[in-house]
Order: C-alpha cells, then sequence, then structure tokens
C-alpha cells in the first residue's frame, strides 16, 4: 500500500491495489484495480482492512474516506475469475488481522467514522462496502445493486441485511430477488445514500461531510455512530445468520455454475443443488 500526503494524490505506482493518502484528520483509502473495474480479491481486503486497523490506532484520524481510481467504477465486487479459479494463498499475520478487520467493517464495527465515495458504479461486494459505510456519497453516472442472485450467489457481505433494515420489506425484497440495478438518484431517494453528485464532485463532496464529522468529539461520535446503528437494528444475530447462509449457497453446484457462465459469458443453466 502506498502512502502519500498532502493535498496531491500519490496514485502512480500501478501495482498497489489500495492507495492511501492523508489530508489533515481524514484518511483517503483508495481502491486501485482500474484495469478489473476495481473488483475485490482476498488481498485487497486484508490491505483494506489493515489501512483500518491503523487508522482506529491513529487518534489522529479523525475520519475515513473510502473511493476509488478511475471513473468507470468504484467496485464491482468479488473478483469471479480469482473465485471462480479456487487458488488460495497464504497470508501473513498482518494479512490475517486485516482480513477480520475487513469482517467488522463490513458489519458496521469499524469506530472511525467511514464514507464511501463511490466514483462510479458500485454492484455486488462493491455496494456492499458502500453500505458498510456510515454515510455514502454516489455519482449520478454510476449503476448499484447486488446482482448475487443472477449468479446464484447470496450478497453474503452485508448487503441484504443493510436492505432489509434500511428499506420497506418489498423494496428490499425488489432489489435483492430480481438483482437489477438502480441509478445514483434513486438510491439518494430510497435512503441508501447520503448524496447523488456528478462524479467529479463525488470526492469533494465526501470530504466536506468527513471534515464536518472530524470537527467533532471522536469519543461521542464513535459511542454515536454505534448506538444509532443498533436502533437501526443492524444487530450481529443478522450477520451471523448470513454467515451461515453465505457457507450453504457457495458450496452449490448452482454458485458454481453461476460463476462459470458469467466467465464464459453464457446463460447459467441452474440445477438447484
Amino acid at each position: 500500500m502506498t502512502t502519500a500526503t498532502g493535498t496531491t494524490p500519490d496514485i502512480t505506482p500501478d501495482e498497489d491495489e489500495l492507495l492511501s493518502e492523508r489530508r489533515g484528520p481524514i484518511l483517503i483509502l483508495r481502491l486501485n484495480r482500474p484495469e478489473s473495474r476495481n473488483a475485490l480479491t482476498g488481498e485487497v481486503a486484508s490491505d483494506l482492512g489493515a489501512a483500518l486497523i491503523d487508522a482506529e490506532n491513529d487518534p489522529d484520524i479523525r475520519a475515513v474516506v473510502l473511493t476509488a481510481t478511475g471513473d468507470r467504477a468504484f467496485c464491482v465486487g468479488m473478483d469471479l475469475k480469482v473465485f471462480s479459479s479456487g487458488v488460495k494463498r497464504e497470508r501473513t499475520d498482518r494479512q490475517k488481522a486485516g482480513i477480520v478487520a475487513f469482517r467488522r467493517m463490513i458489519r458496521g464495527e469499524i469506530t472511525v467514522p467511514l464514507i464511501g465515495a463511490a466514483n462510479g458504479t458500485a454492484v455486488g461486494g462493491g455496494f456492499e462496502l458502500l453500505l458498510s459505510c456510515d454515510l455514502v456519497v454516489l455519482s449520478t453516472k454510476g449503476k448499484y445493486g447486488l446482482p448475487e442472485v443472477k449468479r446464484g450467489l447470496i450478497a453474503s457481505g452485508g448487503g441484504v441485511a443493510y436492505l432489509g433494515t434500511r428499506l420497506p420489506l418489498a423494496l428490499a425484497l425488489e432489489l435483492a430477488l430480481t438483482g437489477d440495478y438502480i441509478d445514483g438518484e434513486r438510491a439518494q431517494a430510497l435512503g441508501l445514500a447520503n448524496r447523488a453528485v456528478p462524479t467529479e464532485e463525488v470526492l469533494d463532496t465526501a470530504l466536506a461531510l468527513a471534515t464536518s464529522i472530524a470537527a467533532n468529539g471522536p469519543l461521542a461520535v464513535a459511542a454515536t455512530k454505534q448506538a444509532v446503528r443498533l436502533a437501526a437494528g443492524e444487530t450481529t444475530a443478522i450477520f451471523d445468520r448470513l454467515s451461515e447462509l453465505e457457507k450453504f449457497v457457495f458450496a452449490t453446484d448452482d454458485a458454481k455454475e453461476g460463476t462459470r457462465s458469467f466467465i464464459e459469458k453464457r446463460t447459467p443453466q441452474w440445477r438447484g443443488r
């Protein structure tokens, strides 16, 4: 991960898949896999989690903004080619801790306020990343949704849980069961985003929100964040049950067929097993 200071993002090294920049009390984390539309891998998730651990341990960081490189996509979710390959790599202790922290982020348990700044389309795990953030700014040019059911998968990264706690049941089920996309303005109207703005304004809008939060008492902010999430019904039990459902669905033949058919650009042949 590359770290930069000052006001100009340092995004030169193409090999770094997560970039970091400090702007006073605000930490900007930038997904940097534009060639794959910033799709998530285990390595990116562990790096992101490790960066959040560092943020929690740094009393001078009062807010984190999560964005991405490019203007095509914020994140298109899981890298299905990596998932389909079945290859698993050994992780260092820091990477293992990062994965744990990444899961805490998905559950809304990171103490530092997170602002998602989607510079483009966010679907699947990418949309789940945004939903796990405390505040969300979307590009009006992007598309957003959870298409996992179209691949024989379940949005196990918190997506269905967040839809269920934040939307009326009929709307939550429509988005989750059809897998269809909505635009930024529709997402804001439904209450899934705080702002929907032109792409070029996304980061500045997110930074303005982060700056407003960073000016407040950090302990009070952390406690208030926890209380509001509890009041919204986003409990540990929901995510524990979702984890159980994930293990079941991802082990099915349909899950394998869904990812293969997507990679091969063909209609999936479901078997219901």
